[in-house]
């Protein structure tokens, strides 16, 4: 047993120790889903003051607004009820450092994890890598405040969502904990 897999399973032991949540209704009970990054330096928990139960929480690479996410949404709304609906880019955000096709080259020659210097990204070892890179779009980010509005546009105007469900677009700066409005985003998601 790694020493990670040991961590999780004693922490979750600890955790059924005290656990009283077995009675939470499947609706969120404030009625309302964030997407954002899955990033380990956010907690939306903390960031928005949730508590289990609460809100859905749909996260991925950059919190972006994939095919995926809207599915997550759309759910969320349809079936368990949520009317209000954030987005939640970062600051720092790794999505910031490659583009699809830094993403690709790295993909086609290995698939072991690549390292970052001043001169860029580069492979540690050689192949086997693998061109199915080529067919995926990796949301990658060039300006936060544009990705946001996207997502927020993307996700409103999507024929799956109704209208009358308010997106609102956030940035959450890593280094204050702060979440800073974005404001044409506010705008596209009335």
């Amino acid at each position: 047993m790694t020493k990670i897999l040991n961590d999780v399973l004693t922490a979750n032991r600890d955790y059924v120790a005290s656990f009283d949540k077995g009675d939470l209704a499947l609706p969120p009970g404030r009625r309302f889903a964030i997407l954002t990054c899955m990033d380990a330096r956010l907690d939306p928990a903390k960031y928005a003051g949730l508590s289990e139960g609460d809100a859905h929480v749909i996260r991925n690479a950059g919190g972006r607004a994939s095919d995926d996410a809207i599915r997550s949404l759309v759910i969320s709304y349809k079936l368990l009820g949520t009317r209000e609906w954030f987005v939640i880019h970062h600051t720092n955000c790794g999505m910031e450092l490659f583009t699809d096709e830094i993403m690709c080259d790295l993909l086609s020659s290995s698939l072991k994890t690549a390292s970052i210097d001043e001169n860029g990204w580069h492979d540690c070892c050689e192949g086997p890598g693998s061109a199915e890179a080529n067919y995926i779009n990796w949301l990658t980010i060039k300006d936060q405040a544009q990705s946001v509005l996207e997502d927020v546009i993307r996700i409103k105007t999507h024929p799956l969502v109704p209208s009358d469900i308010p997106i609102y677009g956030y940035i959450y700066d890593v280094k204050l904990g702060k979440l800073i409005e974005v404001p044409d985003a506010m705008a596209a998601g009335k």
